[in-house]
């Protein structure tokens, strides 16, 4: 089955049909014809598929710690939908300790477009973020628990400046709660756990092997890698994932992420590194700080993409909801036309 996508540049979303004819000639109209290729089954710990790359949208949660981005209930109900027509794998949905409003946003996505099959099998995996209190994971899994794809992501910081003066803790004691936090999550019932080393990209390479392995043994089913302060540059996080595949026990068992701050510029040029090192997947959509998802998506695709989005001059963030469907479905089919004027 092809579907056919009509972009055009008017800020980040598609002209409505009606309107398309008065489009000023200047501007460029793409027409695209994507290809809905079989997405490989959904498998927390596994892509059976070596070319399918897995899109995490933390749009709802880090991308409303955006300056000026807080969004109601509705309208995070409102994005959700959309991703998910967008054929987004996992939706970060919300932060549920956060406020009782945030655990009823994250409550209200999981129930209906959570539970939203598509004629093909498609739902997207619902996420709630959680630290790796029990009253933290218990009120994230209450929220995410009524999808039909429920996942806690739980973290804990391992640097040793996060260590020592923010968590004031040893190790050792990182160690165990990071161990009783997936833990405690299997206990629940949760079997999709994502469990990430807060400030990676400046922990001691040889400590993160040791955390990351135990986290793996109690039963976590991706390692979410994050640069949190955006201090690493492109070859030093593809080397430090590439080091983590190679030197983690049961890494081969699990899904390796990657989550680039853009503090500095570089969060794209890492992630890609990170895919490159990793084979694993992104995680995209924070409108200031995480990579713009529509670059990611160009540079993972065929060249074709990369000189459309180029020429286009697209210019969208985590909330445009038009372009970032064009550069998705570009991704998963070929370019038909291009006519820039």
């Amino acid at each position: 089955m092809n579907t056919a996508l009509t972009a055009s540049r008017t800020g980040g979303k598609l002209a409505p049909a009606a309107s398309r004819a008065r489009i000023p000639a200047r501007r460029a109209v793409v027409s695209v014809r994507a290809s809905q290729q079989k997405r490989p089954d959904y498998i927390p710990n596994r892509i059976d598929d070596p070319n399918y790359v897995r899109i995490f949208d933390t749009t709802l949660r880090d991308g409303e710690q955006s300056p000026g981005a807080t969004l109601t209930s509705k309208e995070k109900l409102d994005i959700a939908k959309q991703l998910s027509k967008l054929g987004v794998d996992i939706i970060e949905a919300g932060f549920p300790i956060a406020s009782p409003d945030d655990f009823e946003a994250v409550r209200a996505i999981a129930m209906e477009v959570g539970n939203d099959v598509q004629e093909d099998g498609y739902v997207p995996v619902i996420c709630g973020l959680s630290r790796t209190k029990f009253a933290d994971l218990e009120r994230a899994w209450d929220a995410v628990r009524h999808a039909k794809r429920p996942r806690v992501h739980t973290f804990i910081a391992t640097s040793e400046i996060h260590m020592q003066y923010k968590l004031r803790m040893t190790r050792d004691q990182v160690i165990e709660n990071a161990v009783s936090a997936v833990k405690h999550l299997k206990s629940l019932g949760c079997n999709d756990i994502e469990f990430s080393p807060e400030d990676a990209g400046r922990s001691d390479p040889e400590f993160l092997y040791q955390v990351l392995g135990e986290v793996i043994k109690a039963g976590a089913t991706t390692l979410n890698i994050p640069d949190t302060t955006g201090w690493n540059l492109p070859h030093e996080f593809g080397d430090l994932i590439a080091k983590i595949k190679k030197n983690t026990p049961g890494a081969d068992n699990v899904i390796i992420s990657t989550h680039c701050q853009n503090d500095l510029g570089l969060a794209t040029a890492n992630s890609l590194a990170g895919a490159l090192g990793g084979k694993g997947w992104g995680c995209f959509g924070h409108a200031a700080s995480q990579p713009p998802l529509q670059r990611l998506v160009a540079w993972l695709g065929p060249p074709p993409l990369r000189t459309w989005l180029s020429q286009c001059n697209i210019i969208c963030n985590s909330y445009s909801k038009g372009l970032r469907g064009a550069a998705i479905a570009i991704l998963k089919g070929e370019q038909e036309q291009h006519q820039p004027t």
